[in-house]
């Protein structure tokens, strides 16, 4: 008789080990939703009404008042661009206080830690889903016509929640040891907001400008969304700026460094969590 290979016996066990982990990801991450706007008046709408409301003030001073609303459908690309930043500034901000915020929870039972900031990571992503619902209004309104190339938003969204995931266990794991990494990230937040293409057109800018702003990945993915969204010439992409194959392939290999060194940095640091939180 054969004999059954270790790996054959325990493929079920790590199948439902994954499964379960994953259950565990999906209740903290709604249950955290439900609990942020559990005690407020129109509960889950503030999803909605915050974005909406930073898009209005910015269209009238930046649409109306200084007419970047001649841009093709400008309202629109101001609205992707904001519901993509919120998703980047909102998923990194609640995971880098999320592992000090369960430190109780840390040192009472044994699981993967990594669990933690995942669930932070899919509630902010559950707004961002709420969120896009503004922007297929928006579609609508405008009359624009979904096409195949539309499909290649799942890829990007992929990538940018990767490169969030990625950022996200870096100030988790730091934010552990140094609580002035709060200071400092919100700070950079604000800076990036204005940096990255969020409220103007990217051709405002020079063009070795528009070089640098691509390659952030951050500038990458949100000017990828909004030419697969428009499908219009007026949106600057990298291949735009960028004729070298390589560095188009700068902001993916940023990405996926990004990711790894949060990954392992958050892996190194785990055992020193329950003390420390």
């Amino acid at each position: 008789m054969s004999a059954v290979r270790p790996s054959a016996l325990a493929r079920p066990d790590t199948h439902r080990r994954i499964a379960y982990q994953v259950r565990v990801v999906r209740v903290l991450a709604g249950s955290a939703f439900k609990l942020k706007y559990a005690d407020s008046a129109l509960g889950y709408v503030w999803s909605l009404a915050k974005p909406l409301a930073l898009f209005s003030i910015l269209y009238v001073v930046f649409g109306l008042l200084i007419r970047f609303s001649t841009f093709e459908n400008f309202a629109l690309y101001l609205l992707l661009g904001i519901v993509l930043y919120t998703f980047f500034a909102d998923a990194t901000a609640t995971t880098m206080t999320s592992v000090v915020e369960r430190g109780s929870l840390i040192r009472k039972l044994a699981f993967p830690l990594l669990i933690i900031p995942v669930s932070a990571t899919v509630t902010a992503a559950i707004t961002f889903a709420v969120n896009v619902v503004a922007v297929v209004a928006f579609v609508a309104w405008n009359r624009i016509v979904p096409r195949a190339d539309w499909l290649l938003l799942f890829p990007l969204l992929a990538e940018f929640y990767l490169f969030v995931l990625g950022i996200s266990l870096i100030l988790a794991t730091l934010y552990v040891r140094f609580r002035d990494v709060g200071q400092i990230w919100e700070l950079a937040v604000q800076l990036l907001f204005y940096i990255t293409p969020v409220l103007y057109p990217l051709q405002l800018m020079p063009e070795w400008g528009q070089r640098i702003v691509l390659l952030n990945p951050l500038g990458q993915m949100i000017q990828d969304a909004r030419a697969v969204v428009l499908y219009s010439s007026d949106v600057i992409t990298i291949p735009t700026v960028w004729t070298s194959p390589v560095m188009r392939l700068v902001p993916f290999a940023v990405v996926v460094l990004t990711f790894f060194a949060g990954l392992i940095l958050f892996k190194r640091n785990q055992p020193w969590f329950a003390e420390r939180a």
